[in-house]
């Protein structure tokens, strides 16, 4: 998307409105960049309209930055509530906040919303952005005087009780120190034409919404909560621009193409039946090969970096994640406790008390256990321990999505034990070690994030153990050279973490891989190693899981490459398409030479003509299809033809041989052209 060109500061003098203080210098008041809204010294926006006490330096915040973009997102939401009024007078107000990319308003109405409810909606509010009203803010003077007027409102009603409650961030419309509410006024007669309960801040008018348009709507309750209010919601996205909003849109349907679950079904890779329960994939037999890839790519890269293979259980008994800590502040992402091992007499008497045991949610206890195993020298420092440990998490059913958010998931999951001064290096060679995998699979623009402790009382261990631990994290970011984002409050409740996002073919932005360091694992455990002066010491525990999880990665490889998977990972990678039946045994031959170079490849040898076969096959995205007809046949060659639509055409047989297991074994990620494969005979679509 465009990025604003204006970054200006400026003093707004008291008694003066800052649109007006702005209109001194000539910023932008139309298009992309646009000043919408100003911001303060401590990061609070602030209406156009607004006149502060005193001289106050604050920056002009433009339409296209993200600030300014979630300005005009929660002024187009307002707009949506005042078209569904008007359309729908019954209809009563939730809340309307902006969101990535977009916004949406709750309305309780007396009927889902139709297709055709949300078309006539958006023209509404085409009109009435037309039209230019204008916001004002207001105060109320008292709880009382919001009341009276929002009588009819009772959600409305709610949040004004909650007004002043000790944790005011449920109330997302209403806050600061004042209770107040946003009109929209007619810009000729100042005549109030609809308002709403709302902390601010909003564009000066409705044309400041250059692109609307709503997108959906769904189901949904008051504030999240299924024991409360049946609602509707409508989503909508806006933007700076039309232009910025079809790059969007366009951003979107290709995202809908690229879907793993639609793709996963399409291409037979995986599914989540019904019977076996939410957020529980199976994966099918052409799915089970590119899983296996990874799994074997992944588990020879970690021998190759010093990794020793372990396995784990599955189930353990309460006390062990007690020990690590994870009970109670895991609790409740993990499924509910078995109560197994209980034994009674035959008059129901408990003859042995029984033991709570927990699916597991997470592999380190565990490799705690391995650790502790027995006495650990300086000397045996790194440790690497790693495994592909399965583990349950009881994700809430909103928000399990596809792969990308399961219940059961394995972890290509490790544990380096090094001394503090072994610290650094190890936490470097793992990032090179994510780096390095996450180019081979294609993936190749990617920034650092760095969660650190918050203030909550979820974290445990000393300021002084978090500050080192934390400036460790960091200085290797740094030295990286990658971008590195602040996430404060994000890390883990043992020690801060470090994520490496990724970006995908269409700029996506996806959290991979992760790296830990964990002082506190180890003093509960009470792990140990002999140092060279013979004194016992602690040593530190790092987490890294690489992929992060093989169902969450595969999941975002679907997407990356939009089904089309480079020839090393794809599940067919060769399939023989004879032009007649008889050049059947010729392209036999051919497959039988390619399979015993471990390529996957099988002839075609179904009743469909050959133009359908070549649909069939590019639309299962097979990134090779050797063609074979009277001439090929004679000359001991066969033809090529790519996804693309390109051919080569009678390339010798061990020659197609080696160029496709070259190809193969080198790992490339990028689909087979009749360019890309060398030089020959080519042309486009012959077939």
């Amino acid at each position: 998307m465009t990025r604003s060109t204006v970054s200006t500061t400026f003093v707004v003098p008291a008694g003066i409105a800052a649109g007006a203080a702005m209109r001194e210098l000539d910023l932008p008041n139309k298009g992309p960049e646009a000043v919408v809204v100003v911001k303060t010294s401590d990061g609070t926006l602030k209406d156009l309209s607004w006149i502060p006490e005193t001289d106050t330096e604050v920056e002009a915040v433009a339409a296209n930055t993200e600030d300014g973009r979630s300005v005009i997102r929660h002024s187009a939401a307002h707009v949506l509530a005042q078209a569904v009024q008007d359309g729908f007078p019954g209809a009563k107000l939730g809340i309307g906040p902006p969101i990535k990319d977009g916004f949406y308003y709750d309305f309780d109405v007396a009927e889902p919303f139709t297709p055709e409810d949300l078309k006539t909606l958006e023209k509404k509010m085409k009109q009435i952005i037309k039209a230019g009203q204008k916001f004002s803010r207001r105060v109320y003077g008292s709880k009382d005087e919001a009341r009276a007027e929002l009588g009819g409102e009772p959600y409305k009603l709610e949040l004004i009780d909650d007004k002043g409650a000790a944790d005011d961030s449920e109330v997302m419309e209403v806050g600061g120190a004042e209770l107040t509410a946003y009109d929209n006024l007619n810009p000729r007669t100042g005549e109030r034409i609809w308002g709403d309960l709302c902390r601010g801040p909003h564009v000066p008018t409705t044309k400041y919404i250059p692109a609307v348009k709503l997108t959906r709507s769904s189901a949904a309750y008051w504030r999240g909560d299924q024991n409360n209010a049946d609602l509707q919601r409508v989503y909508g996205t806006a933007w700076e621009s039309p232009e910025a909003m079809d790059e969007y849109l366009e951003l979107l349907a290709e995202a809908e193409k690229r879907d793993h679950r639609k793709l996963g079904a399409e291409l037979d890779l995986f599914s989540f039946p019904d019977e076996l329960g939410s957020g529980l994939p199976v994966f099918h037999p052409k799915g089970g090969i590119i899983k296996r890839e990874m799994e074997d790519y992944v588990r020879g890269k970690h021998i190759e970096h010093g990794f020793e293979y372990v396995g784990t259980p599955h189930i353990s008994k309460e006390n062990l994640f007690h020990t690590s800590g994870h009970l109670p502040y895991y609790a409740d992402t993990m499924f509910p406790p078995l109560h197994v091992d209980e034994e009674r007499n035959a008059e129901g008497e408990i003859t042995k008390q029984g033991q709570d045991y927990y699916l597991k949610a997470m592999n380190c206890p565990m490799h705690n256990l391995i650790y502790r195993s027995r006495g650990r020298s300086y000397r045996e420092l790194p440790l690497r321990l790693f495994e592909f440990g399965h583990v349950y998490r009881y994700e809430k059913s909103g928000v399990i999505q596809g792969l990308t958010r399961v219940r059961g998931f394995a972890q290509d999951d490790s544990h380096s034990y090094v001394t503090e001064e072994q610290a650094k290096g190890e936490i470097k060679h793992l990032l090179d070690f994510i780096l390095g995998l996450l180019r081979d699979f294609g993936l190749n623009d990617f920034y650092l994030e760095l969660s650190t402790r918050g203030d909550s009382d979820k974290f445990i261990g000393s300021d002084a153990q978090w500050a080192e631990a934390t400036a460790i994290l960091e200085e290797v970011c740094i030295e990286s050279g990658l971008q590195l984002v602040p996430d404060p409050g994000g890390a883990a409740f043992y020690g801060p973490k470090v994520s490496v996002q990724a970006k995908d073919a269409i700029g996506r932005t996806w959290q991979m891989s992760t790296i830990q360091y964990d002082f506190n694992q180890p003093a509960g455990f009470n792990l140990e190693y002999t140092a060279a002066d013979g004194t016992k010491k602690q040593p530190v525990m790092i987490h890294s899981a690489k992929f992060g999880s093989i169902e969450r990665f595969f999941g975002v490889l679907t997407e990356h490459y939009a089904g089309a998977f480079p020839g090393w990972l794809a599940p067919e990678q060769v399939v023989g398409i004879p032009v007649a039946e008889q050049f059947g045994d010729h392209l036999e031959t051919v497959i039988r030479k390619l399979r015993a170079k471990g390529i996957r490849a099988h002839v075609d040898h179904s009743d469909d003509r050959m133009q359908k076969k070549i649909r069939n096959h590019t639309t299962q995205k097979v990134p090779f299809m050797l063609l074979a007809g009277e001439r090929d046949q004679e000359a001991g060659a066969v033809s090529f033809r790519f996804r693309d639509g390109t051919q080569v055409n009678e390339v010798p047989v061990d020659d197609a041989v080696a160029r496709i297991v070259d190809w193969v074994h080198a790992r490339r990620n990028e689909s087979p052209t009749a360019e890309l494969l060398g030089p020959a005979e080519s042309t486009v679509g012959t077939a």
